[in-house]
């Protein structure tokens, strides 16, 4: 049986190295750096950013994040942040710069908007969902406002359809 771990134990014996999106699952078989391969099957899909690693067969499996390619954007980062936001792309928000995934037209949309970028290959681990920790993966609707057209007070309008029976 394979187990989460909110937080570092004393020793890890091994490292699983995997980028944003594959840190984002429900049940995978994963590869440790040194060949061990192990079991992940957890009751829903889990962002492990909220976790140090697992445990499984009595080894402590530490979760890495994996170098990606990335944009470090520098300028104006409240009113960047904002266009990026309003567009709801993840972002790594830090005190001198934001970084989002290589994305080339939201890579010219910023520097239309003076801002500066440049590319590099990072961990890349940005900021949670505004109502809790983990990613922003969605919404949730009342029973009244399940189908049709609606926004969220944020001036998006969307349309959901009901699933064909």
């Amino acid at each position: 049986m394979t187990t989460l771990l909110k937080s570092a134990p004393p020793l890890a014996h091994d490292r699983v190295v995997m980028d944003y999106d594959q840190r984002l699952m429900r049940r995978k078989l994963l590869t440790t750096q040194n060949g061990r391969e192990f079991l992940v099957d957890l009751p829903s899909v889990t962002s492990l950013d909220d976790f140090w690693g697992f445990q499984t067969d009595g080894l402590n499996i530490e979760i890495v994040p994996a170098p990606e390619a990335v944009l470090v954007i520098t300028g104006d980062l409240t009113r960047l942040a904002w266009h990026i936001g309003n567009r709801h792309t993840p972002c790594q928000i830090l005190s001198d710069r934001l970084i989002i995934r290589e994305d080339h037209v939201l890579e010219r949309m910023l520097q239309g908007l003076g801002a500066t970028i440049r590319r590099e290959s990072l961990p890349f681990k940005p900021e949670g969902g505004a109502y809790g920790h983990g990613r922003t993966m969605g919404h949730t609707h009342t029973e009244a406002e399940q189908f049709g057209w609606h926004h969220h007070g944020d001036g998006q309008l969307h349309f959901h359809a009901p699933k064909p029976t």
